[in-house]
């Protein structure tokens, strides 16, 4: 009978039969990882299964290709945590959305774990908004590497030159110098110093979103006939209409 215990973090949950819920979580050498939690429903266990909760995982299957059952313990709730900070929390639903809709099942993804385990910290620690979210954009772009569609943002795709980088190319994922870009600058999109730019604009983090938001719409979601999680683009909205 498979039997496995691991660390994991609350992707979703959804409502099952009467009382009980189908739960995914990303877990740290089990990859992204669905199982039934009998009772999930009750008001009990409702709390350890919000998204962005660090649990305790031991999942049991009569077969390893069943959905088998889960018995989590919570170690600590970050949707809590952050519930008096809507963009945070915002942040963190956009996380969970991310990880619940791109990554394959049950393959692992231990870099993708640190990195995510790194952000729910920096979500409930930092003390600026620009720190975490700088953090968030950087975790997506990792998150985009993982799955194959790592951009390359260290030098001009046209020339090779390391200067005065200033764009991104929508369909290559380079950069480009603001040379290279000559008249095509108006249809490349805005580097920002965050992500390696050589020149401040107006809102770098909405510049930054906007990129990775970019490749995650072209990459993983419009090959499968579909939009960006609503979390995700309900960050980016608070995002760009923030003044920091």
């Amino acid at each position: 009978m498979p039997d496995w215990q691991d660390d994991g973090i609350i992707l979703s949950s959804r409502a099952y039969a009467e009382l009980h819920s189908i739960t995914t979580v990303l877990t740290k050498e089990h990859g992204r990882h669905a199982g039934l939690v009998q009772a999930g429903q009750s008001n009990k266990k409702r709390s350890t299964l919000q998204p962005g909760c660090l649990v305790d995982v031991q999942w049991r299957a009569r077969l390893d290709e069943q959905l088998g059952t889960f018995k989590l313990e919570l170690s600590k709730n970050y949707s809590a945590a952050l519930i008096d900070t809507p963009i945070r929390l915002a942040a963190l639903s956009s996380m969970c959305s991310l990880l619940e809709t791109c990554l394959p099942e049950r393959e692992p993804q231990p870099s993708l774990w640190q990195a995510t385990t790194a952000l729910l910290q920096i979500l409930s620690l930092s003390e600026k908004e620009q720190e975490w979210l700088n953090f968030f954009i950087k975790w997506e772009l990792g998150l985009l590497q993982e799955l194959g569609f790592a951009l390359n943002l260290e030098k001009c795709g046209v020339t090779g030159t390391e200067e005065n980088l200033a764009f991104v190319s929508p369909k290559s994922g380079n950069a480009i110098s603001k040379l290279a870009a000559g008249s095509y600058a108006d249809r490349l999109l805005l580097l920002p110093m965050c992500l390696g730019g050589h020149e401040l604009i107006d809102n770098e983090l909405t510049g930054g979103i906007k990129i990775t938001g970019h490749f995650l719409r072209k990459h993983i979601y419009f090959p499968l006939d579909k939009d960006l999680p609503s979390a995700r683009e309900r960050l980016a909205n608070m995002v760009e209409s923030s003044n920091w």
